[in-house]
């Protein structure tokens, strides 16, 4: 569901900025990355659920037990159908710094990382200069672009679409621990990665000046 109103020109400027990256053809020297992440609710059975069986889903009873929470990280090159996630206890600055160390180091061949995301504090150049040192940040980040989706427009990002398509195939049902999680995520991963499984993006410039114009201010 969207809620739009006055749609000014900061919000079209990101707006376009991200899906001219989107019509761009694949380049594997110049990856586009999404970038997002999605907190999971650690949830036990109170009693001993029925295992899934050909033709029948798990059963479980309406009562569980909290077990705290984790978070999910997850980074999609949509248009190579590779992913790469990571599961941690939180989601602070840190975890954010580290991911993207990672991030970069996956794509350490590359002439330069596009990474599209949306505007959450932590999202930050800032933020990995707070974590590893300016001197590290920067060795890290020399070859990296942030491009960030308009405020409240997290729906053009497009690994909201892979998280939604890990919700439904592995992280959406309950889930006890962490360690059960970690393992859970990382299957999947593979899996997808294996399959290649792309994101279509459909939405360009061009629909979203038909159907938002109406919207558009000075």
């Amino acid at each position: 569901m969207w809620c739009i109103q006055t749609i000014d020109s900061e919000y079209r400027e990101r707006m376009y900025d991200v899906l001219k990256l989107y019509e761009e053809e694949y380049d594997p020297e110049k990856p586009l990355i999404c970038l997002d992440e999605k907190p999971k609710q650690l949830l036990g059975d109170k009693r001993k659920s029925i295992p899934m069986k050909p033709g029948n889903p798990e059963k479980y009873d309406y009562e569980y037990v909290r077990n705290g929470t984790a978070n999910v990280f997850m980074a999609v090159e949509l248009k190579a159908g590779k992913r790469m996630t990571q599961v941690t206890n939180r989601r602070t600055k840190i975890d954010f710094a580290h991911f993207v160390k990672k991030l970069v180091e996956r794509y350490s061949e590359a002439k330069i990382i596009r990474v599209v995301m949306d505007n959450l504090n932590t999202h930050k150049e800032k933020t990995l200069e707070e974590a590893f040192g300016k001197e590290e940040a920067e060795k890290i980040l020399k070859n990296v672009e942030f491009h960030y989706t308009p405020k409240h427009v997290s729906w053009l990002n497009a690994a909201e679409i892979e998280i939604n398509v890990m919700d439904i195939e592995c992280t959406g049902r309950r889930i006890a621990d962490i360690e059960t999680l970690v393992h859970e995520v990382g299957a999947w991963n593979k899996r997808r990665n294996e399959h290649e499984k792309k994101i279509k993006w459909k939405f360009t410039r061009k629909i979203a000046d038909e159907k938002m114009s109406k919207y558009y201010a000075a």
